[in-house]
């Protein structure tokens, strides 16, 4: 077992690579945020028409004396602008919430991290996430956590930016316009809908928004208040926004048991890994490894962590035999399957088996009979052409999904 210094000066324990690499990922993620504090003064007005058009939107939404709590405040502008009752502010960047303490002294704003940290106690009439959703790394759990802060009647506001506009918008970041942030995750408008969605809430208003990001004297009013909410055009305005409301949950009677097949060949250093890291999902949970005739030890090493483990999974071993291919594994695991629910697990755990509960709550909540994940909402670090990259992966998921 391995200890870690948190974030907030306390130890973690951590058990798993996985867990130390989490944590390190969080620490990059609030040191890149810090750097804001070297940005210069009239750097952080030069989103100012920009923002200005958000906090023009967000306002029509947001009822007067509502409470409010506001996600990924950032310089808190968008906040300060809105009549209510209670303004709460979160963001993950200390150096981020002291500068906007300092611009707005009259605001509640505090360094909590959405995904991880005890959140304010709500409830609140409404919760803004305003250009927030590309920056999370689990952004159903940032839903999941707070959909329960909303009041019966409360409302989250969620605006992303269209992500046509990455190419104008990386060649703003280069030329000084823009921002420069880190790789945003990819999110179609049917993407966010579906992710409120597994999060038990239901988008009741979406729209788009600032089909001109910069001010040009009545071209810009214009084409904002007017273009963009015409059909096909709209479609091409920089801002996607939704409201969503919390819906009642679906829960099952009784919970099915599940079998999690994982097909392996030559993957002999993740099997104990994805033993100790594959959650108990329902009343019980087997793990089956199928080995595609490993010349590594990998199916030695099955054979000797079933043997040493003492835990709640029921672990088998299966051989692959003379049959070829993961769809052969599958089907074969599948046959020695003796659970109610079955899940497919890749050994080399690119998919990490913490996320299994969510395909199995998606599956036991009745948002689908058939569960599958993609990861292309999240960045591609490193990746060359990382737009068309994307851009043509979309493309084929959705013919191929067709």
């Amino acid at each position: 077992m391995t200890k870690l210094a948190s974030l907030d000066g306390d130890t973690a324990v951590t058990t798993t690579d996985f867990e130390k690499r989490e944590i390190e990922s969080r620490r990059g993620r609030v040191a890149r945020y810090d750097e804001f504090e070297e940005w210069p003064p009239e750097h952080l007005d030069s989103r100012h028409y920009y923002s200005q058009q958000l906090r023009r939107l967000v306002q029509t939404m947001v009822l007067p004396q509502s409470r409010v709590l506001e996600v990924g405040c950032g310089l808190a502008d968008l906040l300060a602008s809105l009549d209510a009752a209670e303004r709460i502010g979160i963001d993950i960047s200390p150096q981020m919430i002291h500068h906007a303490s300092e611009r707005h002294p009259e605001l509640d704003l505090r360094v909590l991290d959405v995904e991880h940290d005890a959140l304010p106690e709500g409830p609140f009439d409404v919760i803004i996430l305003s250009d927030v959703v590309g920056h999370l790394e689990d952004i159903q759990r940032c839903f999941e956590r707070l959909r329960p802060l909303l009041a019966p009647r409360g409302r989250l506001i969620v605006t992303y930016y269209n992500f046509l506009w990455e190419p104008a918008l990386q060649l703003a970041e280069k030329v000084g316009l823009k921002t420069p942030w880190p790789d945003q995750n990819w999110l179609s408008m049917k993407d966010i809908e579906n992710l409120l969605e597994l999060a038990d809430m239901e988008v009741v208003r979406r729209g788009n928004d600032v089909l001109l990001p910069v001010d040009l004297p009545v071209v810009s009013e214009v084409l904002n208040r007017v273009v963009a909410k015409l059909p096909g055009l709209r479609h091409g305005a920089l801002v996607d926004y939704f409201v969503a409301r919390a819906v009642p949950m679906h829960e099952p009677e009784e919970l099915p048991s599940v079998s999690v097949i994982c097909p392996c060949k030559d993957e002999r250093g993740n099997i104990r890994e994805a033993i100790a890291r594959t959650p108990v999902m329902g009343p019980s949970t087997e793990l089956i490894f199928v080995d595609g005739n490993s010349t590594d030890g990998t199916r030695e090493e099955i054979l000797a962590a079933i043997e040493d483990y003492d835990g709640p999974l029921e672990l088998k071993l299966i051989d692959q035999g003379d049959g070829k291919g993961k769809g052969d594994a599958v089907r074969k695991g599948f046959d020695a399957a003796t659970k109610d629910v079955f899940m497919i697990l890749d050994s080399e755990l690119t998919v990490p088996t913490e996320d299994l509960p969510k395909f199995y709550r998606a599956l036991v909540t009745k948002k689908g009979e058939f569960i599958n994940g993609v990861r292309l909402v999240y960045p591609m670090e490193g990746e060359a052409m990382r737009f068309l990259n994307l851009l043509g992966n979309k493309f084929f998921g959705a013919v191929l999904s067709w």
